[in-house]
């Protein structure tokens, strides 16, 4: 199965963030707006403005809570059931985060709008971490 894998690295705490995944506030900067509490078993949403492909909501519950190593949730959405997964290590004062999102189906529309989703995602998280 076609899985999204990326990976970064921030000159900012391993602290920081892991703050920046579990803070509902922080993550609507850089995600979406949701009603994410850092919970194991916590069912939650991630909701944008709906378009006339897509309803704007993802269903999702968390799954793996592993404070600050490892986050890990359900990403249920257009029919498509995937998992993203977050991994965190500091070292040298640099944190590295790996991205997991897996599950997809094939390498089509779900696949490839995660993948590029992503990627924008992570140019918004730079901009949070560096406030």
């Amino acid at each position: 199965m076609p899985t999204v894998s990326l990976d970064f690295e921030f000159n900012h705490s391993i602290e920081r963030v892991w703050s920046a995944l579990t803070d509902s506030k922080k993550l609507a900067k850089w995600v979406m707006d949701n009603d994410f509490k850092p919970v194991m078993g916590h069912k939650f949403q991630f909701r944008t403005k709906p378009n006339k492909w897509w309803d704007g909501i993802i269903d999702s519950e968390v799954l793996v809570l592993d404070e600050p190593n490892k986050l890990s949730y359900s990403w249920l959405t257009d029919g498509q059931n995937t998992i993203v997964t977050w991994t965190l290590k500091e070292a040298d004062d640099i944190t590295y985060l790996h991205l997991e999102h897996s599950g997809f189906e094939n390498e089509g529309h779900a696949y490839n709008g995660a993948k590029q989703g992503w990627v924008l995602m992570q140019n918004k998280l730079d901009k949070l971490l560096a406030q």
